[in-house]
């Protein structure tokens, strides 16, 4: 009863810092696995991607993995977005990383994101009502969230499905794009449940 109730008050304590698909995008302070300070204005006039990751959950492994993520990655950036991996996992929790090893982890997986963000204080994480790895956003050039939710529309881990499967992101991105409305803006995430302190 008392894990019920605990995971219960999460959940609610998550929701309560959930914003809204079409609502600015809440600043963040938060430093790179280099050490750099990144702020959401850094990226003002530019359209921005973030990735929620923990390179211990099946989910993350099922897109890195299979080169999916990286692909994305690759994508998005050649067509002018940012892309940043936000780490929330507490210290002593799974998906939990240094800066050294984000670093290793994307040299040794050939990702492609503009910067690893190490939120362990979970700020950024709740702020954003990230609940699960991956959990996707995109932030539009005037710091608008326009899409929130899964990578696509298959809540399996087994990268087979990739291939059929609709990729939310890119879908959305290239609308963005396009100066199209994103017909499918807010998604259920899936993945593991992100490993807040």
């Amino acid at each position: 009863m008392k894990s019920f109730l605990s995971v219960l008050l999460m959940l609610t304590c998550l929701n309560a810092f959930a914003m809204k698909t079409g609502e600015k995008a809440p600043d963040f302070a938060v430093a790179d696995s280099k050490g750099k300070i990144h702020h959401l204005s850094d990226y003002a006039g530019k359209n921005l991607v973030l990735e929620w990751h923990n390179q211990g959950c099946p989910y993350v492994k099922k897109h890195y993995d299979s080169g999916n993520m990286q692909k994305i990655q690759k994508e998005l950036t050649e067509k002018g977005f940012a892309w940043l991996t936000v780490i929330s996992s507490a210290k002593g929790k799974q998906g939990y990383v240094t800066g050294k090893e984000a670093d290793t982890y994307v040299k040794n997986k050939n990702a492609n994101p503009t910067a690893v963000l190490l939120d362990a204080d979970g700020k950024m994480g709740k702020a954003y009502g990230a609940k699960t790895t991956p959990h996707m956003f995109l932030i539009d050039k005037s710091s608008n969230v326009v899409y929130q939710g899964a990578i696509d529309n298959n809540d399996s881990s087994d990268k087979e499905d990739i291939a059929t499967s609709k990729n939310h992101v890119t879908a959305a991105a290239n609308e963005l794009l396009a100066g199209k409305k994103i017909s499918e803006d807010t998604t259920r995430p899936y993945g593991c449940g992100v490993k807040y302190e």
